[in-house]
């Protein structure tokens, strides 16, 4: 099997221990690869060497055009790299190879080349004073940044919490999740490819209570987290944090709602909407799991989104024409498979879909669920959905807001008034209307309640991985 290590102060070594886990292909269910296991060890010596790279090297004091140029080279690698990097993730999780090859490792390097031209494009303030006085501002790295990424889009989340913080100067001690640990490695040898000196970029492997993640989040030379997951994991973090007064950014779960209105372009609503659930066999924490449907179309709009799950085709996740792949892991297949095994004693019906062989559940449509199950209520994901008829605009509203998650929203409607006017009233860090995850990487992008607490993208990132400083200067 393949052997991927820790990546610490420039070069991949093996734990103190030499403790290793292994890597399931969840379609094969068999090991594939052969990780290290660290702990706190591990993350105390990447944390010293980040210090020692902020605090005497020459990553933040560079200029933001020769960090710039450093880290498109190492887009450049990872476009250079694309296939062995998304059949890691694939091999890894289970996301079928022409979504990890033909989205989540482009925009893999899209994040680097974002946040390399906007750390150098973006304006600070000039504050000219009445008294003789001139005041400015200046966005100054933080110092060592903890990043903890999940296993669902394993090296594009990676890329979205790394990226800003080494564009603004800082050092990065990464801890993938332990499902999806090779894609992390592979990332970090291209970056001492692309010239990254040593300690900018370690990534450390290993669990989270009790193993690295815990040390991590912990760890007393940590100046931010950034962390994405299940909405307990960052209460947990947020504790931890909190002793040491460590900013923290948190993106977690979502219960999606999306709204499909009598006068929505059916086709457009149908194909985004399998899309919004089905993409990465629903294990999206955007996933519209919740669909509303006005009562005029509701029959036409279900008979028509249930054929298009129905042709879904199931299989080998490295194959091209898979279109959904196994659950990532055995403890999240049998989590899911609960759900759908109690959907008629919450008070629904599995409408299509259910169980499949080995870790796969087919494309899952609920109908008649009530507001109180809990399939309508928690965080599923999974390629489950449950699909409800409303009549009023304020009813859909306040059936979308009923939750204690906050992530994102849809609605399809060709009103443009209503278009605005719902989502304004929606509880929700994103509103897509008549599409689904579509990004620009300067809007800010987090949730609300129980889906986190910060936004990050954009000038939002440039504030939470800077200090920003006023400087101000007398005159006259």
């Amino acid at each position: 099997m393949e052997f991927f290590g820790h990546v610490i102060d420039g070069a991949e070594v093996k734990s103190a221990s030499g403790e290793t886990f292994a890597s399931v292909d969840p379609y094969t269910r068999e090991p594939w690869a052969e990780v290290a296991l660290g702990g706190a060890g591990e993350v105390d010596r990447a944390v010293t060497a980040a210090r020692r790279a902020f605090d005497e090297g020459p990553w933040p004091r560079l200029s933001r055009a020769e960090r710039g140029r450093l880290l498109h080279r190492l887009a450049d690698l990872i476009v250079a790299d694309t296939d062995r990097l998304a059949l890691a993730d694939t091999r890894d999780m289970g996301k079928p190879i022409a979504q990890s090859r033909g989205k989540d490792v482009p925009r893999a390097a899209d994040n680097f080349r974002f946040f390399a031209d906007h750390a150098r494009l973006t304006p600070a303030e000039a504050l000219p004073m009445d008294s003789g006085h001139h005041a400015y501002t200046r966005y100054d790295p933080v110092g060592v940044a903890a990043a903890i990424a999940p296993w669902n889009f394993p090296l594009m989340l990676e890329t979205w919490k790394i990226a800003p913080a080494l564009a603004w100067g800082n050092t990065v001690v990464l801890k993938p999740a332990e499902d999806t640990p090779a894609s992390a490695t592979i990332l970090a040898r291209l970056a001492l490819e692309a010239g990254l000196p040593p300690g900018v970029l370690n990534v450390v492997h290993g669990y989270g209570p009790g193993s690295a993640g815990q040390a991590l989040t912990e760890h007393p030379g940590i100046d931010r987290i950034t962390f994405t997951g299940e909405s307990a994991t960052g209460r947990v973090i947020s504790a931890a944090a909190a002793k040491h007064l460590v900013p923290v950014s948190l993106e977690l779960g979502g219960k999606g709602a999306n709204a499909v209105f009598a006068d929505a372009d059916l086709g457009n609503a149908v194909d985004w909407s399998l899309k919004a659930i089905f993409t990465n066999a629903g294990q999206v924490c955007l996933a519209g799991s919740r669909l509303y449907v006005q009562r005029p179309v509701f029959e036409e709009f279900l008979a028509r989104f249930t054929a298009g799950a129905e042709a879904m085709r199931l299989g080998d996740p490295k194959q091209e024409s898979t279109d959904l792949g196994p659950l990532a892991s055995e403890t999240h297949y049998r989590k899911v498979r609960g759900y759908v095994e109690t959907v008629a004693g919450e008070g629904g019906t599995v409408h299509s879909g259910g169980l499949g062989d080995g870790w796969f559940v087919r494309p899952t449509i609920v109908t008649g669920m009530p507001a109180t199950g809990r399939h309508q209520r928690e965080e599923i994901f999974g390629p489950v959905v449950t699909v409800t008829p409303f009549d009023a605009e304020d009813e859909v509203v306040a059936l979308m807001n009923g939750t204690r998650y906050g992530l994102n929203a849809m609605l399809f409607t060709e009103n443009l008034s209503r278009a605005h006017r719902v989502s304004a009233r929606l509880r929700a860090g994103t509103v897509w209307v008549n599409c689904f995850f579509i990004r620009d990487l300067r809007a800010p992008f987090g949730g609300v309640g129980d889906s986190g607490v910060g936004r990050e993208g954009g000038t939002f990132s440039r504030e939470f991985f800077t200090e920003p400083k006023a400087v101000v200067m007398q005159i006259s």
